[in-house]
């Protein structure tokens, strides 16, 4: 299976990049002659990653009826200082909000998602070190 993409410039630092599901705008920061306009590509980065992990764990609690009222992700990366910046260190928070966890099923959907299933963390293990965290927020 081939994913293709196309980005057209939009003037100054701002682009588009259009693929079959939709669109997105990419811009540079306002130091770096960019508009704020949209994402920088690092973010988009560590948002495909959270992304990708946040649909197997949604996909994975509704088959094992392990409901939740609601769950975020955070990643936090450490970018380097030498060029080309890169991430070495991401850190990805699972944090779950509900009354009554099932505990036992969400840690198996989080690592089915993080060992088995979630394409881009294994893509970001190939130049990163990653670490996972599940945090329960009673409400």
């Amino acid at each position: 299976m081939t994913n293709k993409i196309e980005v057209s410039w939009k003037g100054q630092m701002l682009f588009e990049s259009v693929a079959p599901e939709g669109n997105v705008m990419i811009d540079a920061a306002e130091e770096n002659g960019g508009q704020g306009k949209g994402l920088r590509p690092k973010a988009l980065m560590l948002s495909s990653l959270a992304g990708c992990t946040a649909m197997d764990v949604a996909s994975l609690l509704k088959k094992m009826r392990a409901e939740v009222a609601d769950f975020k992700i955070e990643v936090e990366a450490n970018l380097t200082d030498e060029h080309p910046k890169i991430y070495d260190k991401v850190k990805v928070t699972y944090k779950f909000y509900g009354s009554d966890f099932q505990k036992d099923k969400i840690e198996k959907a989080v690592n089915l998602s993080v060992e088995s299933y979630c394409g881009v963390m294994e893509m970001f293990r190939h130049f990163a070190k990653v670490t996972t965290e599940i945090q329960y927020v009673v409400q």
